[in-house]
């Protein structure tokens, strides 16, 4: 089957697939390799491709059929996450050995929780429809941020020292997190 792949070309020493959100299909690639050559590992990876496009339909079906969240839902949320997850960033901060700066509450459709440079944490409203244990694991991985703001090998080496159940449950919110998000108007 042929797809439409966007090729980027980068100082990278490896060839890799990636499959946006959105469908598109990008193959990033060290400047130096032939066109053939990257043709060559795409042709390699065709089941692959066809497997996560199946996946990703598979998902937006689902998501197309879920039931919205209304406003006052969406708020209610929002103070359940401003009650609770304060308590889990103290209490995973002296774990980590971090501090941190202020706490926001969001309804975001990308993102989980986020760290900026200055130690302010934000975390989305829809991580109080998950299991507790997911909440816990992005408390810790935004909190491990304080420290590496970056996701290399020390970063999760920090992660797992904290949180060591943080793959599982870091599989959980990719596995649902989209049809949560999908909740939101």
């Amino acid at each position: 089957m042929k797809y439409n792949i966007e090729i980027i070309r980068s100082n990278r020493k490896t060839l890799g697939l990636e499959i946006k959100p959105d469908g598109r299909i990008i193959a990033r690639a060290p400047y130096r390799l032939k066109q053939s050559e990257i043709e060559k590992f795409i042709a390699s990876k065709s089941e692959w491709i066809e497997k996560h496009l199946q996946k990703l339909q598979d998902a937006q079906e689902r998501q197309e059929s879920v039931a919205k969240l209304s406003p006052k839902e969406i708020e209610g949320l929002a103070e359940k996450a401003l009650q609770y997850i304060p308590k889990r960033v103290e209490y995973y901060a002296k774990l980590v050995g971090v501090t941190y700066g202020r706490i926001t509450i969001r309804n975001q459709r990308t993102k989980w929780g986020s760290c900026s440079s200055k130690g302010n944490l934000n975390f989305n409203c829809l991580l109080m429809l998950t299991p507790l244990e997911v909440i816990d694991s992005v408390v810790v991985h935004e909190l491990c941020h304080r420290k590496e703001m970056n996701h290399s090998d020390r970063f999760y080496a920090e992660v797992l020292r904290v949180y060591p159940e943080y793959h599982k449950w870091n599989k959980w919110l990719k596995d649902n997190g989209p049809a949560l998000i999908a909740r939101m108007e």
